[in-house]
């Protein structure tokens, strides 16, 4: 019987998750498919999840707006997406759903790509947003030792994140002396980059487009930038195995997602 796996989000037909994961399946010869599901709201999502559960998907990979609705709704769930308030990964097993986040290990995995000669241990980082995706790079820098501080537009949410993980709520200058800046929101953040330091790196979530407007004003300045590309195959690797129970054969994912995108691999 073929599996079936796939991501939800809405929207997610921008997702490429499917084209990752179908070019992994096809190199492996795997009886399998990925495919994107669109839930309207979060009762869609809740019935998508209850379609799984009775064994018609093996797992999912989840985007907004439902990765906490996805912890929710598992019946287990592992210290990284408890500590994170929420679950990028749903894997089916007789019935029972699994939450995970992958996130985490995808920002560390992009970062040790990228920005090789970055440590972060015992430095100061800064997280912009405070969702899921956020929550997730935060929990895996602070368990790398950084000194994390979160900035949001709604305060009270920064406040929320910061006393779950244990990290800080940014101050007004934090950007300056940090030695990682990582965007979580899909906007261009507000951040004074020629004051930052020489050594800095700044990493963006986003991968459409693949330059952001904040990674490109990084380059200018001459420093480190690291896409959210490498972080979205980052975390799809761990998913793959969780999903199909096997290392993701070593196909050269990012060429072809660059060429989806328009860019030149």
């Amino acid at each position: 019987m073929t599996l079936i796996a796939g991501v939800a989000g809405q929207p997610v037909a921008h997702s490429l998750s499917p084209l990752i994961h179908k070019a992994w399946i096809a190199a492996a010869g795997l009886d399998a498919d990925y495919l994107a599901y669109a839930p309207a709201d979060e009762a869609g999502f809740a019935e998508l999840v209850a379609q799984a559960r009775a064994g018609r998907l093996r797992g999912l990979n989840v985007t907004a707006p439902f990765k906490a609705a996805a912890l929710a709704l598992a019946d287990e769930a592992s210290a990284t997406a408890r500590r994170c308030g929420s679950a990028n990964l749903l894997v089916m097993d007789d019935g029972s759903v699994t939450a995970d986040s992958t996130d985490g290990a995808g920002l560390m995995a992009a970062l040790e790509e990228q920005a090789p000669g970055l440590s972060v241990g015992g430095r100061p980082v800064l997280i912009l947003g405070a969702g899921g995706a956020a929550r997730a790079a935060a929990a895996a820098l602070k368990a790398a030792g950084a000194d994390v501080a979160v900035l949001n537009r709604t305060v009270a949410r920064a406040e929320e994140m910061a006393a779950d993980l244990g990290v800080r709520v940014a101050g007004p200058d934090e950007a300056a002396g940090a030695a990682l800046v990582v965007n979580a929101i899909n906007a261009a953040p507000g951040i004074a980059i020629d004051a930052m330091r020489d050594d800095a790196v700044l990493m963006d979530m986003t991968y459409r487009p693949l330059l952001t407007p904040f990674l490109a004003a990084g380059r200018a300045r001459g420093l480190t930038t690291v896409d959210g590309l490498a972080m979205l195959i980052g975390q799809a690797r761990p998913s793959f195995r969780a999903l199909f129970r096997m290392e993701p054969p070593p196909v050269d994912v990012r060429s072809l997602a660059l060429t989806a995108l328009g860019e030149t691999p």
